[in-house]
């Protein structure tokens, strides 16, 4: 309400700096694949062609447009998938466009609903409101933003069938050379090309290797598993270090032991310190990695000697971590 307030004042205010697209975009999974997890669809990223690794643009604004748009698509589809597709079309001297496409299989809306989607504190119809909630606001901002970033932001629909919002701004000035194809610079699945590939180029293969996530936070949970299920990993949760333990106990007396262990260290009942410590007192042998959110002189020390077999540090660099996953799992045993 603020922000349609704001708009409608004219007191919105838009701040164009340089910023990372593949970035807003990465941001953007991150937030939302969880959500397409837990109803079953598949969220996929693809870029078509080059984009330019940096643009001039409100980034806040825009990731506030993905948001809602992607957020909107997963609320609406109940089977199939959603896809952000992104392209770029130079445009001459003064800059190109970069068109940002959020593509679902869900419940789509008539031509009569298209025209109303916009407006504020519109919904498709009483049903929609009272089935899916929400405020009727969402769209009509987003609208507003796009066109203050110099753009457009239209809807192609068909009910029952799905629907395809486009975005579409401006990028200021783009030299040709600041061109470049995330998906294969980095091959990230996820589309978060701001992490560098491990110096082998290697991009790690996590498919069939089971991950116990020992980690308190809810909002790490969902992204951990998320990043880590999008490479092959089948992912368990255990949410302080007593239930680790004994998940760890239980998969390995059922014959599915797991192929490694993240242990966050700060974690509540049991920290990751004396739940690696007690595993290995009982005789657990498989490979543990902590996950710690400091990166002090002797907390690497304090980690191995807990009993873990590597160590890294939050925030998390998903390659260089699921490149460690891949590395030990392979060992079948960690320190013992």
């Amino acid at each position: 309400i603020l922000d349609i307030s704001k708009i409608e004042a004219g007191r919105m205010t838009i701040e164009f700096i340089e910023c990372s697209p593949v970035q807003i975009v990465s941001d953007v999974v991150a937030l939302m694949g969880p959500r397409a997890i837990e109803k079953n669809l598949d969220f996929t990223v693809e870029y078509e062609g080059r984009v330019p690794r940096t643009i001039r643009t409100d980034s806040t604004r825009l990731r506030q447009v993905l948001l809602n748009l992607c957020g909107n698509a997963i609320k609406f589809t109940e089977k199939g998938e959603v896809r952000l597709v992104i392209r770029y079309e130079p445009d001459g001297e003064d800059g190109g466009r970069m068109q940002f496409r959020v593509v679902d299989t869900g419940i789509g809306m008539t031509a009569q609903q298209e025209q109303l989607a916009f407006e504020p504190f519109s919904q498709g119809d009483s049903s929609t409101a009272r089935r899916y909630g929400g405020s009727g606001l969402g769209l009509a901002i987003s609208r507003r933003l796009a066109e203050m970033l110099g753009g457009a932001l239209t809807v192609e629909s068909t009910p029952d069938q799905g629907s395809t919002f486009s975005i579409e701004i401006s990028t200021g000035p783009v030299p040709d050379d600041a061109l470049f194809d995330p998906s294969q610079e980095v091959g990230d699945p996820d589309g978060g090309a701001m992490d560098a590939l491990p110096e082998n180029g290697h991009t790690p293969d996590l498919t069939g290797k089971r991950v116990l996530l020992a980690e308190d936070s809810a909002d790490n949970q969902r992204l951990l598993s998320f990043l880590l299920r999008k490479y092959g990993a089948e992912v368990q949760v255990a949410t302080n270090g007593q239930d680790a333990v004994k998940a760890a106990f239980n998969a390995q007396a059922a014959g599915t032991p797991f192929d490694v262990i993240l242990m966050d260290v700060q974690m509540p009942v049991l920290d990751g310190y004396a739940a690696t410590s007690r595993l290995r007192r009982e005789g657990y042998s498989r490979p543990i990695i902590a996950l710690t959110a400091h990166a002090l002189s002797g907390d690497r020390e304090r980690c191995l000697e807990a009993g873990c077999d590597d160590y890294t540090t939050k925030p998390i660099r998903r390659l260089e971590l699921f490149s460690m996953i891949e590395r030990w799992a392979s060992h079948g045993s960690g320190i013992a």
